[in-house]
């Protein structure tokens, strides 16, 4: 059955040994969304990524990419499908011995057989869509945590990938930066047509961008809608959590006797 869903993720739980993570998922991101995953730290939102980039398998349910339901894949066929994805680690993840240039062209020679010069025009017109081809010959140590950032982009899209997967854009950026790469996830997106996944705890930088949003709490999908229902909400989790609010269902104190009865137990 054809369907404009690159992910479809229907019915999955997932556990580490007998401590359960994920329950019940459901969750759809059509070709050419930005598709933002939040929750407080904890919740299976990086599991979500690691389930849809085949590192780990559900316990139950299924996880489909492009129609290929992703457990059911023999090594081959995942690393093909793998190809097809991109992804940006938390903080970049760029290799520290190699360039800005080497970093993007990693992909290019590990998985093509493209020419020298092919892989050069290829790794400067990256470079330039995230606005660092002056960078080229810089080391990662030269970088600012927003250019490594970028940097880490342009390797993520060198394959021209149908899926990006972000682990966590805006972390430890500065508000120029963290405005830029959320217009680069956006403009990225739109103009080669792929699909953004985004794992991120900064809700008001992801609602700029984002067209759906799903919120995870307790290991299930506890809200989701566009960016407009999610600032709207009423549930008192997403409000909580959009506004930062310091108490609420995510409480304040961790759970312990009453502070009258501990000071009594102590005299």
């Amino acid at each position: 059955m054809q369907t404009d869903n690159l992910i479809e993720i229907d019915n999955v739980a997932f556990g580490y040994g007998t401590r359960p993570i994920l329950k019940d998922i459901n969750l759809t991101a059509r070709c050419g969304q930005v598709v933002a995953i939040m929750g407080s730290s904890g919740c299976g939102k990086t599991t979500l990524l690691r389930l849809i980039g085949g590192q780990l398998r559900p316990g139950s349910g299924t996880v489909r990419v492009a129609g290929e339901t992703v457990s059911a894949l023999d090594q081959a066929a995942l690393y093909r499908l793998r190809r097809k994805m991109g992804m940006l680690f938390q903080f970049g993840a760029l290799f520290t011995d190699m360039s800005v240039f080497d970093n993007v062209a990693f992909q290019l020679r590990e998985h093509t057989d493209l020419p020298e010069d092919a892989i050069r025009d290829l790794v400067l017109m990256k470079l330039n869509a995230v606005g660092l081809r002056g960078a080229a010959q810089l080391m990662p140590a030269e970088l600012s945590g927003g250019m490594a950032r970028r940097v880490a982009l342009a390797r993520a899209i060198a394959l021209e990938p149908m899926l990006v997967m972000y682990d966590e854009p805006f972390a430890g950026l500065d508000p120029i930066s963290l405005g830029v790469t959320g217009n680069l996830i956006r403009r990225l997106t739109d103009t080669l047509g792929l699909t953004s996944i985004v794992v991120t705890h900064d809700v008001q930088e992801s609602l700029k961008i984002v067209d759906y949003v799903y919120f995870v709490s307790d290991g299930v999908i506890a809200a989701q809608g566009t960016a407009d229902e999610i600032r709207a909400s009423g549930l008192p989790f997403v409000h909580q959590f959009v506004h930062g609010e310091p108490d609420g269902p995510v409480p304040f104190h961790y759970p312990a006797p009453s502070y009258a009865s501990d000071l009594r137990l102590r005299t």
